[in-house]
């Protein structure tokens, strides 16, 4: 039984605004909520003019409100950004309006240039610490202030609301994260390295890879995390699972130029080329790439799930059953045609609903565009 969910990043192609660009991240909720996902996060990226996604809350808030059972989530938060005070608060209020909904994915990562990434956190003096350097506790923080720590399905509320003390110049100072709430956001510990596998394993948290970036370093870090994972009140055993690139079309060629528009935003993201909005299909096979860009092209490609629906579909349950996880967070990367609506990228929602009927626990018939791609 393999679960499916969604990563989105909100993608923003040429002469689409980010209203448009949510409006077409929404199409895709609603999508993957109907084809029985389990869970659909967005992540947190700054000063980038192909991605919309600045505001995990405020996203996930929209999203929430316009569906009624798929859990929605960041993937991340980038937390060094924030006070924990502000993130718990944000997410205490989201579980408030849409309780059992919520999952808060925490990173270490800035999400962006040093510049932006100063200007978010706001003035500090120079003596002040990196504020990565604090992850561990604030993570911690976050945890108390939300109750995250505490076990599942624990109520609570009233005199027992999740809070912190603090000492300041002598006095106990209780504080508690608002509203107060009768359950609390699933935490998860998200990163690309050991140091966060590490953390997330001595905190007894659920932890994912972020595999969808590319980086070396899988294997090591999933071993890591399950030999030393520590059960805490809230999880008593390891719990992650696997983030993977798709585009899935009726034919390889189709869903490999589906795929280009990203591929080639990536390729210059890695290779210090100029980031502009995302390209359309029509614009990204019209490109000519250095030769840089376009070694960077086909070893994403090769790593990417890029085919058609029963290939990917294989390719899925093999990466599944070979990392040891019963759930697997797909991020749709088909780009746009230059006829379709601006308000809509069709192509990733088709992704999803022709990898529906290949996952039969999904509890999906063959939709049209599936009956068209087995045709």
């Amino acid at each position: 039984m393999t679960r499916l969910s969604v990563l989105d990043l909100i993608p923003v192609r040429s002469r689409q605004s980010s209203g448009d660009a949510i409006a077409a991240s929404l199409e895709l909720v609603r999508t993957a909520e109907r084809l029985g996902f389990t869970r659909y996060w967005v992540a947190e990226h700054h000063n980038m003019p192909a991605v919309a996604s600045t505001s995990p809350s405020t996203l996930i808030a929209h999203f929430a409100a316009q569906t009624s059972r798929i859990r929605l989530g960041s993937g991340g938060v980038m937390l060094p950004n924030h006070a924990p005070l502000s993130i718990a608060e944000q997410f205490a209020l989201l579980e408030a309006m849409h309780p059992g909904r919520i999952d808060l994915g925490l990173g270490r990562a800035p999400g962006s240039d040093p510049v932006t990434s100063y200007m978010l956190r706001g003035q500090r003096t120079t003596t002040d610490s990196d504020p990565a350097a604090t992850f561990p506790t604030d993570v911690e923080a976050v945890a108390a202030l939300l109750g995250s720590d505490r076990g599942a399905g624990d109520g609570f509320g009233g005199d027992e609301q999740p809070g912190v003390g603090l000492n300041i110049r002598g006095r106990s100072y209780e504080l508690k994260a608002t509203p107060v709430v009768a359950s609390a956001p699933e935490m998860w510990l998200l990163g690309s390295s050991n140091f966060s596998a590490t953390l997330a394993a001595s905190l007894g948290m659920p932890f994912v890879f972020a595999n969808h970036f590319g980086q070396p370093g899988l294997d090591e870090a999933l071993a890591l995390y399950r030999s030393r994972f520590q059960p805490s009140v809230s999880l008593d055993a390891p719990k992650t699972f696997l983030t993977l690139n798709v585009s899935v079309a009726p034919t390889a060629a189709e869903a490999y130029a589906q795929a280009l528009p990203q591929l080639i935003t990536m390729a210059r993201l890695r290779t210090g080329g100029a980031l502009a909005a995302q390209l359309t299909i029509e614009e990204a096979e019209a490109t000519a790439l250095s030769p840089m860009e376009e070694q960077s092209v086909q070893e994403q490609a090769q790593r990417w799930l890029v085919g058609t629906p029963d290939e990917v579909a294989a390719r899925i349950r093999s990466a599944a059953e070979r990392y040891g996880v019963d759930e697997v967070m797909l991020s749709p990367v088909a780009g746009a045609r230059d006829a379709d609506p601006l308000d809509r990228t069709p192509a990733r929602s088709r992704a999803l609903e022709l990898l529906a009927p290949e996952f039969p626990e999904l509890g999906v018939a063959a939709t049209p565009a599936a009956a068209g791609a087995a045709a």
